[in-house]
């Protein structure tokens, strides 16, 4: 069992130190690591909200800093029937995404777009950028798929193909052995560790979804956005269209044990290899270890927040460097912050082993 506070572990310690005689810093235009790590043996950074305007004054600003894990807010609009991107708004967008299909374009022109505008910045952004870290897309869907309407799993696979193209890690791709087999599901991929080196995932993203806070509390939504695509990618693989899949469904909670055991329906549970949840209740809640051990990938939210808590904003860079290298021994793959000011942004470069 870990305890929630403590001095840093030697496996943390060496890990602050290879961070720093690697000069990491801001500005990932290029891998920071040696590339030998797997996806699911290292531990990069990224922000909390990077589509708020508060953040970034643009979205490619975000990745320009070195963050590895760009976290957008989804709305079913039912009335453009498009994706919305933003905080509290369900009907509209807010946001510092562009319409560009340039990367000087990014910088340039009417922000708050809708979602296929965000994931085309980050597609020119990307081409831009060949040798950058693999980038983690976390969609909230604040409301959930509205399938009634045509803006189901199935909408935003499509979505997601039709703008960022080839650069997506797709569930088929940890499913499919180096000689050309498949796994039968994602949980026994994973615990194969069939995930690919990070040298080569350069210039390209991974996508998770997770339910969001407007779908878990209205009490006449029964579906969530967990279980739904998670049953509509088992059909896939029924129906040999899994490549189909663009996203990884995710366990919101992680914590100590199997999370998945939440799911009565048994069939869902292999297609969760990638857990969210809250930093401190996740490093305070014992074993986690055990998400290492099976190659699964944990996104670790408001890392300010374990004990001794930081500032959520601006803590000294060695504090939060000491923090990312406290969860990265505490085998967190991305940990999200809202450290987008100096002197803490200088961790969002930073590629550590995940022990």
């Amino acid at each position: 069992m870990r305890a929630r506070i403590r001095p840093l572990a030697a496996g943390s310690a060496a890990a602050l130190a290879l961070a720093c005689s690697l000069g990491l810093q801001p500005g990932a235009a290029a891998a920071l690591d040696d590339g030998s790590l797997s996806l699911a043996a290292a531990t990069s950074v990224g922000v909390h909200n990077t589509y708020d305007q508060a953040a970034y004054t643009y979205l490619d600003q975000a990745l320009d800093a070195g963050s590895t894990l760009i976290e957008l807010d989804v709305w079913v609009n039912p009335f453009t029937h498009k994706w919305n991107v933003s905080h509290d708004n369900p009907v509209g967008s807010s946001n510092n995404c562009v319409q560009t299909s340039t990367l000087a374009g990014a910088y340039t022109g009417n922000r708050s777009q809708n979602l296929d505008s965000c994931f085309d910045d980050i597609r020119v952004w990307l081409q831009a950028h060949p040798t950058a870290n693999p980038v983690m897309i976390k969609l909230e869907m604040k409301a959930g798929f509205d399938q009634t309407i045509g803006m189901g799993p199935a909408a935003m696979d499509s979505l997601i193909a039709a703008h960022l193209g080839g650069l997506v890690y797709k569930p088929v791709d940890l499913l499919t052995k180096p000689d050309g087999g498949r796994y039968p599901d994602l949980d026994t991929a994973a615990k194969a560790g069939n995930w690919p080196s990070r040298s080569a995932l350069q210039g390209r993203a991974i996508v998770e979804a997770i339910p969001g806070t407007f779908e878990m509390s209205n009490p006449f939504d029964h579906l969530w956005t967990d279980v739904e695509y998670a049953d509509y990618i088992k059909g896939l693989q029924t129906a040999d269209a899994v490549a189909d899949a663009e996203i990884f469904p995710s366990v919101l909670g992680a914590q100590s044990g199997d999370p998945r055991t939440k799911y009565g329906d048994t069939t869902i549970r292999p297609w969760f290899v990638v857990f969210d949840g809250d930093a401190a209740t996740y490093v305070n809640d014992g074993n986690t270890e055990w998400y290492n051990t099976n190659h699964y990938l944990v996104i670790a939210t408001d890392a300010y927040n374990v004990s001794p808590a930081l500032s959520s904003t601006d803590p000294s860079l060695s504090d939060a460097q000491a923090r990312v290298a406290l969860l990265a021994s505490d085998s967190a793959s991305f940990v999200s912050t809202d450290w987008t000011t100096s002197p803490a942004d200088g961790v969002l470069g930073e590629v550590l082993p995940r022990s």
